[in-house]
């Protein structure tokens, strides 16, 4: 019963660590959504900046260098757009994201009976944005990774105490690093992104906390910490393979 008092009152403090778009100083936007073919297509990405910029964030493309004092990627949001489906009907829906690949805020369903699909996506993302326009935005000055750091010290002995999924003693991340990998957490263990962001890396749990089962363009292998650092292992023309990863969990 007290361990039931004791992950209640740990759960209330993380609900108290809770973000919002205000706690972030930019908006990195994507050059391809994943319901579309190529990039920019239908100038999805072009009318998703526009949208931002008229709602107050600043924004840039996944692909753009960032100014001084936007290096730090906890600070910024990450903007998807996503398509539900609907019968003679075109839906999307606007999701923000943290730097860990949790969802700060998602917007309202913007609804289109265009047949015209670059028409019909202006028409959805107009309407999605309407919801966005209303939360007014305005940087608050917080640091998006300060805030990051202090809710996982408080889910920490939460995790460790239901299970033991999370990675223990892990190798430290080289924050230099230029090809460092962010770990955001999936259903059964992590995927690794680069600061595109791209998923470089999919990882799946074992049952050892410094051990994954990794899959990297199409090989499969193992990640491994081992003297500090991580190791991408896997077999090619029978002999063993070892890739050095930088990851920050």
């Amino acid at each position: 019963m007290r361990i039931k008092f004791l992950l209640i009152a740990l759960l209330t403090s993380v609900i108290g660590f809770s973000q919002t778009v205000n706690d972030y100083k930019a908006v990195i936007v994507p050059l391809r959504y994943d319901f579309l073919k190529t990039e920019n297509q239908y100038r999805m990405s072009t009318m998703t900046k526009a949208n931002l910029n008229k709602a107050g964030f600043q924004a840039f493309y996944g692909n753009e260098e960032l100014p001084a004092g936007f290096g730090d990627r906890c600070d910024l949001l990450y903007v998807d757009v996503k398509k539900d489906n609907g019968f003679l009907i075109t839906k999307l829906f606007v999701e923000f994201k943290d730097c860990y690949g949790k969802v700060i805020y998602t917007s309202e369903v913007g609804k289109s009976k265009e047949k015209d699909y670059e028409t019909a996506y202006r028409e959805c993302l107009d309407l999605a944005f309407a919801s966005i326009n209303a939360l007014h935005y305005k940087y608050s000055g917080k640091s998006g990774t300060t805030s990051s750091v202090r809710t996982a010290a408080v889910t920490a002995p939460v995790a460790s105490t239901i299970a033991a999924t999370t990675v223990v003693s892990a190798p430290v991340a080289d924050m230099k690093d230029p090809n460092l990998l962010y770990a955001q957490p999936t259903e059964n263990g992590y995927q690794l992104i680069d600061k595109t962001p791209k998923v470089v890396m999919k990882l799946l749990k074992t049952s050892r906390p410094d051990s994954f089962i990794a899959i990297k363009d199409g090989v499969q292998g193992s990640l491994n910490a081992k003297d500090n650092q991580w190791f991408f292992e896997y077999y090619k023309n029978d002999q063993l393979v070892s890739e050095k990863v930088s990851v920050k969990f």
